[in-house]
């Protein structure tokens, strides 16, 4: 599944790593590319967009 999030409180490259983490506990085979600059963040995965979001929200991160 492809799924493309806005999400508007990420700053830095940090901000992505500490996205893309949260995204591959919950689905270690994920694939995340965050870029800061626009805000989006694109993920391949296995796990439902549900999911993603509340493990992104989880690590302190708006989902819009």
């Amino acid at each position: 599944m492809n799924i493309q999030l806005n999400i508007p409180n990420m700053a830095c490259s940090a901000c992505g790593e500490t996205i893309s983490k949260a995204v591959i506990a919950i689905d270690p085979t994920a694939t995340v590319q965050a870029d800061p600059k626009t805000k989006q963040v694109k993920i391949e995965t296995q796990a439902s967009q549900s999911a993603i979001e509340s493990a992104i929200t989880a690590a302190g991160y708006q989902v819009n």
